[in-house]
């Protein structure tokens, strides 16, 4: 059985910095494409980070390139998204997901399995 679980959410002051991780259960994520996903009240849930099977393909969001990095750690089976110079914009639940495409799109709907998700907020 998959299981996902957030952590390292929470307040951070404008152009602070954050690290996100996704501990996984129930499969090897060395073998799956992964991702980060964001959903700010009143919106979509928006792809912000994708890396493919094989780490063949990396996306991010053009609002946060240059600023966030996801990676994985296959020693402890999950991974993780670094967040720097961090905007209010970037307030949001943020969410880890899997799933069983090899070269998916950073899009909800070719993600199939997720985590409960972690708030994250950007103020003063």
């Amino acid at each position: 059985q998959v299981q996902l679980v957030e952590s390292g959410g929470g307040l951070v002051q404008p152009g602070g910095s954050l690290r996100l991780s996704c501990a996984a259960s129930g499969f090897t994520v060395d073998h799956y494409a992964i991702g980060w996903f964001r959903q700010a009240p009143g919106k979509e849930r928006e792809g912000v980070s994708c890396l493919t099977r094989g780490d063949i393909a990396l996306y991010y969001a053009d609002s946060v390139k240059g600023r966030f990095t996801i990676s994985r750690e296959n020693a402890k089976n999950m991974w993780h998204l670094q967040m720097n110079k961090m905007k209010p914009e970037d307030t949001a639940v943020y969410y880890c997901a899997v799933t069983g495409l090899g070269q998916p799109k950073c899009v909800t709907s070719d993600f199939s399995d997720w985590g409960q998700g972690t708030q994250v907020t950007v103020s003063s």
